[in-house]
């Protein structure tokens, strides 16, 4: 299963990226593509559910199976300090990352 242009794109470019997860629309910044149990993941810091921006940012995991409806904005990023790319889960299982 190829993992989700948008998401490769969002990452590899550092922009933003709206979905649908869990019937909400969600604007993420994508930080790294990985496999976990054979399925594709992202994490990503979410700048607004709904429209509005969260109480705290932190680095959520989503599944890309549950993430519908994507759509790469012309809205840059800058990476967060929560992510570490060499954080042990990423081990061995890293796609792409964006870069520091």
């Amino acid at each position: 299963m190829l993992p989700n242009k948008e998401f490769l794109e969002g990452v590899a470019l550092k922009k933003c990226v709206t979905a649908t997860y869990n019937k909400m629309q969600v604007t993420l910044a994508p930080h790294i593509l990985y496999t976990r149990h054979d399925e594709m993941h992202v994490d990503a810091v979410t700048i607004e559910r709904e429209g509005q921006p969260p109480r705290e940012l932190k680095l959520g995991t989503f599944k890309l199976s549950g993430l519908k409806e994507v759509v790469v904005e012309d809205r840059q990023f800058e990476p967060s300090d929560l992510f570490d790319a060499a954080a042990e889960k990423y081990q061995g299982t890293t796609l792409l990352a964006v870069e520091a």
